[in-house]
């Protein structure tokens, strides 16, 4: 029989994975032309951001859930202003597809978020070029190309977008750890959006104000007041999701919960969405991705392992000193992730 701590830990990996699935199923019931009809991305992701950062004022300010940080001006303006920035971009991108691809497709694509993060850690200087981890983003690349030529409705737009999305994540990512994780701070889930969800919604003014302002019909645009407050609900709850998932298990199991979620998530969609058409050729191409995903994964649990083991051997007052540079966070670990309801 399942102990109780086993269940909660199993029923929050199912909120997790619907909650997940939720949120892109529902972004592209929104954005879509054939059903919502709402085909303003950055205006839907600025209503993420403005509800989360309200709730999060809330929760530190007013109800004192949690304390915020110490934050200097200085901190402020060269590290969250930077990262707000690409995450706004990641966020920008990343919604703008779904009205040229299929949700099929861009989990497929989102098979080289690792390829991304790693290329961007090594030209920034966080991560070194391995031959076996190289290999692996080779692997998955190839698979990535191969479902895209099998993609029937392939669009060159579309996949930029995705593609552009997923290097502003990876920019933000490694951002994350250079600027915020060696100054010896760390943002949770509410942390994050209080302090990243105002000034990213600033940031997504600009080009809203420039690309979707002008083109608005206030008469045409079908606002109903709970699709929007319940869309935002869900992407906030998926934050937290992924904070409780990590609190019980770990990077590992919420990665391996993920892969899953992928799956579900593309049977899904070609249910719900009937012109999301997978082919022969996707399946081939995402499973020979996967494989590399699966690969990379491993060998980081590896490294983290060794690295562990490291410590644990050293001398009590080298482990002392050590101890810091161990919190440094893994920019492809999903344990400082908010999703700001993007297709996570």
């Amino acid at each position: 029989m399942l102990s109780r701590e086993h269940l909660l830990t199993y029923i929050y990996l199912l909120v997790y994975i619907l909650l997940s699935s939720g949120v892109i199923l529902y972004n592209k019931w929104v954005l879509s032309t054939k059903y919502f009809n709402f085909p303003y991305p950055i205006t839907l992701t600025m209503i993420h951001m403005g509800f989360s950062g309200v709730v999060a004022v809330l929760l530190i300010r007013v109800f004192k859930v949690i304390s915020p940080i110490k934050m200097t001006f200085q901190i402020y303006a060269t590290c969250v202003i930077p990262i707000s920035a690409f995450f706004a971009s990641s966020l920008w991108f990343g919604n703008t597809a779904y009205l040229y691809i299929s949700v099929a497709f861009i989990q497929m694509l989102k098979s080289l978020m690792p390829v991304a993060t790693f290329l961007t850690a090594v030209v920034c200087g966080t991560d070194k070029l391995r031959c076996d981890v190289f290999l692996n983003m080779v692997l998955v690349s190839v698979g990535v190309v191969i479902s895209s030529y099998g993609e029937i409705h392939f669009n060159v737009l579309g996949t930029g977008y995705q593609v552009m999305g997923m290097f502003g994540e990876a920019l933000r990512l490694v951002l994350t750890q250079v600027l915020l994780q060696k100054k010896g701070l760390t943002l949770n889930p509410i942390t994050s959006l209080y302090y990243i969800a105002p000034c990213s919604f600033v940031f997504l003014f600009i080009p809203w104000y420039f690309l979707e302002k002008p083109v608005m019909e206030v008469s045409q645009i079908q606002f109903n007041f709970w699709i929007f407050f319940s869309n935002a609900l869900c992407a906030l709850a998926l934050n937290f999701s992924i904070f409780l998932v990590i609190g019980r298990t770990g990077a590992v199991t919420i990665r391996v919960a993920g892969v899953l979620k992928d799956w579900i998530l593309i049977a899904l969609s070609t249910v719900l969405f009937p012109e999301s058409v997978i082919t022969g050729l996707n399946i081939i191409g995402y499973a020979i991705a996967l494989s590399g995903v699966v690969m990379y994964n491993y060998l980081k649990v590896r490294d983290a392992r060794a690295s562990q083991l490291l410590i644990e051997n050293l001398p009590e007052r080298v482990e002392l000193k050590t101890e810091k540079a161990s919190d440094l966070y893994d920019p492809n670990d999903n344990v400082h992730n908010i999703s700001g309801g993007r297709n996570v």
